[in-house]
């Protein structure tokens, strides 16, 4: 199935991926890492963007992030693509991609649904079987968010905010919600959503989306159902 058109609109959040070329390692030490986070904080800062959650994978990452303009995940996520791969391929003298075409990107409903996202990218690693726990995977923002580590990448979103008054009230809370595990249901969601651009929300946000233009779900199968005329009085 085709991607949808990429959507973009100040203030909304969204989930996106970007992944190896092939499934091929993208980061091969700590370093590695550690250039791509001082890269992607820069290009933050720069282009008006808020990264709430992310976390870097073997061969992909995920990132949950805001931005303030229209052009801000575009700007970021090229800035940081072209320059990261420069320094990869200068490091380890190799020439050619590094990346899987373009990145994944679907916009997301504030509340549960964010909520959730936040705790499917910081559960990647879980998952992938690489810990047994998010918090042994130091390459995360589940460190910031849970247990409270400072961090100048992670910016808290209202949502999280909300649940408590206090830091500590509001760690304690998110950290209840990885007493539970993420419903199938769920998972199905965020993992269609993303392959295939749509939105991730209820009917009403999607509805929104809707009357932009822009279709923010698949349409179902089969003919549209004719509607039946009223019986006349």
């Amino acid at each position: 199935m085709a991607r949808q058109p990429r959507f973009f609109s100040p203030g909304v959040p969204l989930h996106v991926i970007q992944r190896g070329n092939d499934r091929q390692s993208i980061f091969r030490d700590p370093d590695d890492r550690l250039r791509f986070l001082t890269l992607l904080r820069h290009a933050i800062r720069r282009h008006g963007v808020s990264i709430h959650a992310y976390v870097l994978m073997t061969n992909h990452v995920h990132f949950l992030l805001t931005p303030l303009g229209r052009d801000g995940v575009a700007g970021v996520m090229q800035s940081v693509g072209r320059v990261y791969v420069q320094w990869f391929n200068g490091r380890y003298r190799r020439t050619g991609t590094l990346w899987e075409g373009r990145y994944e990107a679907t916009v997301v409903e504030d509340g549960r649904y964010l909520l959730t996202c936040m705790r499917y990218i910081e559960l990647n690693p879980v998952r992938a079987r690489m810990v047994t726990t998010p918090d042994e995977h130091p390459w995360s923002s589940f460190a910031a968010n849970a247990c409270g580590e400072a961090s100048d990448l992670v910016e808290p979103h209202p949502v999280y905010r909300a649940l408590g008054a206090a830091p500590d009230q509001r760690r304690g809370a998110y950290r209840e919600l990885f007493r539970h595990e993420i419903p199938e249901v769920d998972l199905c969601a965020i993992r269609d959503a993303t392959q295939c651009g749509w939105a991730l929300g209820g009917a009403g946000f999607r509805a929104r989306i809707d009357a932009t233009g822009r279709r923010a779900s698949r349409l179902p199968m089969g003919r549209p159902r004719k509607r039946r005329e009223p019986d006349p009085e």
